[in-house]
C-alpha cells in the first residue's frame, strides 16, 4: 500500500512545477485518482501524458497501486477548463 502523500510526492519529484491532487478512492491505499497539471505535458497526447505519469510512479504501478484514474492537463488547458 502507498499513502496518497507518497503518490503525490512521486509525481512532484518527476514534475516539480506540477499542481497535483491525489485522492484515495476506496480508502484502501491502492485505488487512486490523480489530477496533474504541468507544462511538461505541452505538445503531448493524453496517452503520452498518462505514460509520463505512469513512468514517474515507476514500480508503484506494478505493485502498491492497483488502479489509477488520471486527469492530465497543461496549465493552459486547465485554465481553459476552469473558465479562465
Amino acid at each position: 500500500m502507498l499513502a496518497p502523500e507518497d503518490v503525490h510526492a512521486l509525481i512532484l519529484q518527476a514534475f516539480p512545477d506540477a499542481d497535483v491532487e491525489v485522492t484515495d478512492l476506496t480508502g484502501t491505499r491502492d485505488h487512486y485518482q490523480a489530477r496533474v497539471v504541468t507544462a511538461a505535458f505541452a505538445g503531448k497526447s493524453p496517452v503520452e501524458q498518462h505514460q509520463l505519469v505512469y513512468s514517474a510512479l515507476g514500480d508503484a504501478m506494478s505493485g502498491p497501486i492497483h488502479a489509477l484514474a488520471l486527469k492530465t492537463y497543461t496549465p493552459e488547458s486547465w485554465q481553459k477548463k476552469n473558465g479562465g
